[in-house]
């Protein structure tokens, strides 16, 4: 008897002989790829050489939502917590979903997930290099509006205009969740319902939040009906506004009050956002993937209501060298929030070295009440051990995260 497997062939080298012999007939391989590639990787340049027929990812999933119902959650930050929250939602309801999302949730071990029976597909809309303007959204949440990428887009007012466009591709008799007080105008087609969400304010908001014993809860005020005493399954604040905007996806896609609830309790997370790695009486340890300046502050004003009067010290990689030079002032602003800050050098990710540009910027100006360090990453090891910090959170979306591990046997050595 024929079993089905699932799974897929993985090599990390540019190497042309490693292409598996399935994938080389181009009559039946489809060819998909992400803007991390380079258009000169050698294997991309096999598969283009050779006639096979090549889709950026973000194509792929245009397809599926013009097949499907595409709830797609849009924005600078806070996309991959609130479609993995959304897509959790859903799945474990009577409606389910597929998903496809930009980070590995805790309740499922991917980011990946298959329905065979629902309509709805939950997909997290990247505004890199304008990737989301593929996708014809049933119903679309976006987050926030913070410049970001202008190595791509130039200049803030052509990213702003990019979500404009965006907010157009919602089909007509979908739905837009716009988060409150965004500089960017929609522009939405006739017979769209456009919804305001926010944590005290808009169509959708929190009412009697309480935050304590470890625990939050508040009640959900939505135009489609109010929830009473929902939990957050991962209980920081900034995920209050995360979860309003995955509960008015939910709502428009049919689950019922008492799903959603159970739902918002039963969520874990998503690897790297709010990732508590150690917490005990004598550390706290976490990593975030936080790595644009009012990701950080969100990230940091979550830690300091957790943990009131404890001293709290990031362990900060900037991404970038062009987030660098277009942020770093900004940085220093977010950083100053906290008690200390060890720095390391840029990752560098796609880019080469921009002159003049180097961590540094960021390290000069923190406030002077900042107990900060400048070093190299492999470095920040002893750099904790050394510290009387109690809490400890990593950010950043590079290579730093691989030293987590031995920073959480460190610290559980107090």
């Amino acid at each position: 008897m024929y079993k089905r497997q699932e799974g897929a062939r993985i090599h990390y080298e540019e190497d042309v002989e490693q292409i598996p012999s399935a994938c080389r007939d181009k009559d039946t391989c489809l060819v998909v790829y992400t803007p991390a590639i380079p258009g000169e990787h050698a294997e991309l340049a096999y598969f283009k050489a050779n006639g096979f027929e090549i889709e950026k990812r973000a194509q792929v999933l245009g397809t599926l939502t013009r097949a499907h119902k595409g709830l797609c959650v849009a924005g600078t930050h806070g996309k991959t917590t609130t479609s993995s929250m959304a897509a959790h939602i859903l799945h474990q309801s009577h409606v389910d979903c597929n998903a496809f999302l930009g980070g590995i949730t805790k309740n499922y071990g991917t980011n990946y997930i298959l329905s065979p029976k629902s309509d709805y597909v939950v997909i997290e809309a990247d505004e890199f290099d304008r990737s989301f303007h593929w996708l014809t959204p049933y119903a679309s949440v976006i987050t926030a509006t913070d410049p970001d990428h202008l190595d791509i887009y130039g200049t803030k007012e052509a990213y702003l205009e990019s979500f404009r466009k965006y907010t157009s591709l919602i089909r007509p008799g979908g739905f837009l969740v716009l988060h409150e007080g965004l500089e960017m105008q929609p522009d939405v087609q006739e017979g769209v319902t456009t919804y305001s969400y926010s944590w005290g304010h808009g169509d959708f908001h929190a009412e009697n939040i309480r935050i304590g014993d470890g625990e939050i809860y508040f009640d959900f005020i939505s135009p489609l009906g109010h929830i009473k005493d929902v939990q957050l399954g991962v209980p920081v604040s900034i995920n209050i506004e995360n979860g309003i905007a995955a509960m008015a996806l939910a709502q428009i896609s049919g689950v019922t009050p008492e799903e959603i609830k159970r739902g918002m309790a039963s969520f874990r997370g998503v690897d790297r956002r709010f990732d508590f790695r150690l917490k005990d009486d004598k550390a706290v340890f976490l990593t975030d993937y936080a790595h644009h300046p009012a990701e950080i502050r969100q990230s940091v004003i979550s830690i300091r209501e957790l943990y009131r009067g404890k001293k709290i010290a990031a362990i900060f990689q900037p991404h970038l060298y062009t987030r660098t030079r277009d942020f770093y002032k900004e940085f220093a602003e977010s950083l100053s929030l906290l008690d200390e800050v060890i720095l390391t050098d840029i990752y560098p990710a796609r880019e080469t070295p921009i002159p003049g540009v180097t961590s540094r910027l960021i390290y000069d100006r923190l406030a002077p009440t900042v107990k900060k360090c400048l070093c190299r990453k492999e470095d920040v090891p002893e750099i904790v051990r050394q510290s009387d910090a109690d809490v400890f959170i990593l950010l950043g979306a590079g290579d730093l995260e691989s030293y987590a591990p031995q920073i959480t046997e460190i610290l559980k050595e107090r």
